[in-house]
């Protein structure tokens, strides 16, 4: 186990200084409900393919912002699911081709050192999969550590951080599965 200075003195650790471990809090149990766990109520499955860069049958990708690395998105389900348990065996086995797909896509923005793949499930509970792009020569923002610089770094002005999805909304496209760009795309 790492002592808080061995952490710290990590180059990819986002903070330094005087840092101590919180207390683990007491149990909640039962848990509280996640948002969207409510299909009749889950905001994910009532939003528009207008407000995704690129959807099919029974995948969406829609954009993160405001960001501070250029090229976030995140795979969703069309449906409502809530965890790879849920999936049916069709969506399960597209899943690995969407995942090689939508990283290329991310990819194709350019000077990607990494993308980094990325499922927590605590906060919503509609199925997605976060896809983060290092930037090619970010080593600082290696490893498991990157999300936790989206709290410290600025976010991107936005065609800075809107190019970069349209590249991405087009790599995906073909003839049957057109860009579906959601975002007002600036001229």
């Amino acid at each position: 186990m790492l002592t808080i200075d061995e952490i710290v003195a990590q180059e990819i650790f986002p903070f330094t200084g005087d840092l101590r471990v919180k207390p683990l809090e007491p149990l909640v149990i039962p848990e509280p409900a996640r948002r969207d766990s409510d299909l009749a109520s889950c905001g994910s499955c009532r939003r528009p393919d207008s407000d995704f860069i690129w959807v099919d049958e029974h995948w969406r990708v829609q954009p993160f912002l405001p960001t501070p690395v250029p090229g976030v998105v995140l795979l969703d389900t069309r449906a409502h699911h809530d965890s790879f348990s849920d999936l049916s065996p069709e969506l399960l086995g597209e899943l690995g081709l969407m995942i090689a797909r939508v990283e290329r896509a991310v990819e194709s923005i350019g000077k990607v050192g990494r993308v980094h793949l990325n499922r927590w499930g605590d906060g919503g509970a509609h199925f997605h999969l976060w896809f983060i792009p290092r930037p090619l020569g970010a080593l600082q923002l290696r490893g498991s550590c990157l999300p936790m610089w989206f709290d410290v770094l600025p976010d991107l002005d936005d065609q800075a951080a809107e190019a970069p999805l349209r590249t991405i909304a087009e790599a995906l496209s073909t003839k049957s599965e057109p860009a579906h760009p959601g975002i007002d795309w600036p001229d």
